[in-house]
């Protein structure tokens, strides 16, 4: 388990998922001798989510510090960046020197078009599954699963599975002891089995 400040990067674009990014940063924020968060938008200043309120970036794309933990989240603007090879070239050039790449939602789609799965198992929210699926089919898609975790790779479901992922990313990497913890902190009941997924019967994914 590593022990050091791991800096950490999250993506931020205009119209995305408001609990992808709030989810996730509601745990790495808790934990501020292990995670050192920065906020990464097209520019410095605020970016609107899918939802209408704004976060507000920290840099911009283009002067993003290096980091050791990527998190992409997903929303309603990953359907046009996941086309803009600009944006995808810079995700992918970015995400290369970080030690872990992480996804919620339809994120996975942005990292599946910058090649970022190539070779990975993983998942993404079940609603928009089929788009996710149709980014690359280099990918080992899991349609059944809360999150999936591939060697420097881990992936979500839809919006509040983040959460369950962070906390067992947290776990992973600081121990079982610190996550139990943080999800006691935040009153939050965490979903620990990766494969605990109702979700994707219900959308018809598999079989119930």
């Amino acid at each position: 388990m590593t022990k050091r400040l791991m800096r950490t990067g999250v993506v931020l674009f205009d119209g995305f998922e408001l609990l992808d990014v709030a989810g996730p940063l509601e745990c790495l924020g808790n934990l501020r001798d292990q995670f050192a968060v920065t906020l990464v938008g097209p520019v410095a200043g605020a970016v609107t989510s899918t939802q209408g309120p704004a976060l507000v970036a920290d840099v911009g794309w283009s002067d993003a510090p290096g980091v050791d933990l990527v998190v992409v989240p997903g929303g309603q603007g990953t359907r046009t960046l996941a086309d803009d090879p600009a944006f995808c070239g810079w995700l992918a050039e970015w995400s290369a020197a970080a030690s872990v790449v992480a996804s919620v939602c339809t994120g996975a789609g942005l990292l599946a078009s910058a090649g970022l799965l190539d070779g990975y198992r993983a998942t993404s929210n079940k609603r928009s599954f089929a788009w996710v699926v149709g980014r690359s089919a280099q990918v080992e898609w899991v349609p059944k699963a809360r999150w999936v975790h591939d060697r420097d790779r881990w992936t979500s479901a839809g919006v509040a599975a983040g959460i369950d992922m962070t906390l067992a990313l947290v776990a992973d990497l600081h121990g079982e002891e610190l996550a139990s913890g943080l999800a006691e902190r935040i009153e939050y009941d965490w979903h620990r089995d990766a494969e605990w997924d109702p979700f994707a019967a219900i959308n018809g994914l598999v079989d119930g």
